[in-house]
């Protein structure tokens, strides 16, 4: 696990674009993987569909996960990685704009690491990536079960 990825599982493609340039601006190096559903994120992570080809032990830095994806929803993506013993201490970030408590409620009581609302202000949002970046790519100390 030599390089840090950042696996964003993002639909919105406005949103991915707001982060890809906050991390240009706050200089996180990090490979910034995008998948655009809970079908790939769960292809990804599990190597499976069109990952297949994929090495299971490169496994992302942090999972930044939106809850209202299609095909399959943040909440059942971050309960199957909880369940599985491969991802099941990987950092998951919810990364979201929804504004439901249910939603905070669930996603902590499915194992989220962190839960973080997308901010509408751009520099405020700039501001979050940073500070998701320095906390979950620098200062973080990822579980030894996840380095093998």
């Amino acid at each position: 696990m030599d390089k840090k990825i950042v696996l964003l599982v993002e639909d919105n493609p406005d949103d991915e674009e707001l982060t890809r340039i906050a991390f240009e601006e706050c200089h996180l190096a990090n490979e910034l993987v995008v998948v655009r559903d809970g079908q790939e994120a769960l292809d990804y992570l599990f190597v499976t569909g069109k990952y297949a080809d994929r090495e299971m032990n490169d496994l992302p830095q942090v999972v930044l996960l939106d809850l209202k994806l299609p095909k399959v929803d943040g909440l059942e993506v971050l309960q199957r990685i909880r369940s599985d013993e491969r991802t099941k201490q990987l950092p998951v970030v919810i990364l979201t704009s929804s504004r439901h408590e249910q939603d905070l409620i669930d996603s902590y009581s499915l194992g989220a690491s962190s839960y973080i609302q997308k901010p509408v202000d751009y520099l405020q949002f700039v501001e979050a990536v940073r500070q998701l970046g320095l906390y979950w790519l620098v200062l973080n100390q990822t579980s030894p079960a996840l380095k093998r």
